[in-house]
Order: C-alpha cells, then sequence, then structure tokens
C-alpha cells in the first residue's frame, strides 16, 4: 500500500479542493492516461487496486506511470468515543485529487489495449474520469 515513509506532522487539517488542477494536468512520460473530472480524495489502497487492474490487463508489457501519491494523513476516532479529547489517531493516507490531473500514464503498448486497460483502472476509482491521448500521437505506429 502507498504510503510515505516519513512525515513531518503525524496529523493534518482537512483542507478545501477548489478549483482545477494547476499542475499534473498534461500527459508527461506515456501517450495515454486518465484524467480526472472530479474533486475527491483517492486512497492508497484504490490506487494500488487500479495499478493491479492495469499491469494484469497489460500482461506487464508496456510502461506504466502513477501521477499521484497518498500523502495527506486521515485521522478516525474510535467507534463509539464521546466527542471531544483531540483528534483521532491516523487511519490511512489519500491523494487529493481536483478535475483535470492526470492519474495513470501508459506508454509502449497499442491503442486498444491502452484504452481498456485504463478503463478498467478507472472502475476501481471513486470519481468520473477521462481517457486522454497525447497530442502528437500518431496511429500508424501501432507496437
Amino acid at each position: 500500500m502507498l504510503q510515505p515513509k516519513k512525515t513531518k506532522y503525524r496529523r493534518q487539517q482537512k483542507g478545501r479542493m477548489k478549483g482545477n488542477a494547476q499542475r499534473g494536468n498534461q500527459l508527461a512520460f506515456g501517450s495515454f492516461g486518465i484524467k480526472s473530472l472530479q474533486s475527491k480524495w483517492i486512497t492508497g489502497r484504490q490506487i494500488e487496486a487500479a495499478r493491479v487492474a492495469v499491469t494484469r490487463y497489460m500482461q506487464r508489457q508496456g510502461q506504466i506511470w502513477i501521477r499521484i501519491f497518498p500523502d495527506k494523513p486521515i485521522t478516525k476516532k474510535p467507534a463509539e468515543v464521546r466527542m471531544g479529547k483531540g483528534k483521532g489517531a491516523p487511519e490511512g493516507f489519500v491523494a487529493p485529487v481536483t478535475p483535470g490531473r492526470i492519474i495513470i500514464e501508459v506508454e509502449g503498448v497499442s491503442f486498444d489495449i491502452a484504452k481498456e486497460a485504463l478503463r478498467l483502472a478507472a472502475q476501481k476509482l471513486p470519481i468520473t474520469t477521462t481517457f486522454v491521448i497525447r497530442r502528437d500521437y500518431d496511429e500508424t505506429q501501432n507496437v
């Protein structure tokens, strides 16, 4: 499961996710990718499930880049605990994702394989996504 090796602070405030992604909104490594259309927290487990779905479908050919990392600690108080007495203990880590953010990129496979692999990955995520292609991608050079 994805999580940081070390954090400066154990607990973090919730924050707000306003507006569109200002960084990480262009394909940087691969020819295909999935782009977020919603704001949401994505957990390390969900990212890992999407990664496994892509690698299984692509049968370990091509390359995959995961462009988000869960570095925001999420706390939770135990069940049936009274109000007050401080903030809960860290439960896991999430990656805050805003609209326009590229989540996964793929390279080295054909258009059809990439589209289906990323569709399977998108099913594992709690947000709506869209399939994006590099602007200078040439369909004639099928791998």
